[in-house]
């Protein structure tokens, strides 16, 4: 099983971060609902999204954000 983040989407090509490199996967292959900023598993053939993980590194940037931005 391997994690990865959709980084970004070119066309019919999703961009995902893997162990920080990056690694083309088409559209087609990804969940219908997939969006940037999500993690995805990878396992065999089959790409699922991790709801947990994507909310975990959302709760993250928020947090980094508030850090950021505190008076």
């Amino acid at each position: 099983m391997v994690q990865g983040i959709i980084d970004r989407f070119e066309g019919k090509i999703a961009v995902v971060e893997i162990n920080g490199g990056m690694k083309d996967f088409p559209t087609s292959a990804l969940p219908k609902k997939a969006k940037v900023g999500d993690m995805l598993i990878i396992e065999d053939n089959t790409i699922t999204l991790s709801k947990e993980g994507t909310e975990k590194l959302r709760k993250e940037i928020d947090d980094l954000m508030d850090e950021l931005f505190e008076d």
